[in-house]
């Protein structure tokens, strides 16, 4: 689901992001992405309450696309238990916080 919030386009995670889910997950995120003009890309994650290490990747997708249309990237809502996973991997640094 994809809605616009000012100058951003606000992209909202499933409940659920696993690796079953992930491929259907980056395609509906790069639609979203497609059909929005906004600055900045905001994925919103405060729905994820299921996932594991493919949400990361599927995160990381969703910053290279809308670097490649030359928006920027952030993220809103990240759980506790994804933020350490991030921290783990090394790639906190590329999932900013939201405002």
């Amino acid at each position: 689901m994809a809605e616009l919030a000012s100058d951003a386009a606000v992209l909202v995670l499933p409940v659920r992001l696993t690796h079953d889910e992930a491929p259907a997950c980056v395609r509906m995120l790069q639609q979203g992405l497609g059909a929005q003009k906004g600055s900045v890309a905001i994925v919103d994650a405060s729905a994820l309450a299921q996932f594991d290490s493919s949400a990361i990747a599927v995160l990381l997708e969703c910053r290279r696309e809308a670097g490649v249309q030359g928006r920027g990237f952030a993220v809103k809502g990240l759980p506790q238990r994804l933020r350490e996973l991030a921290a783990l991997y090394g790639v906190a640094g590329l999932l900013p916080a939201a405002p």
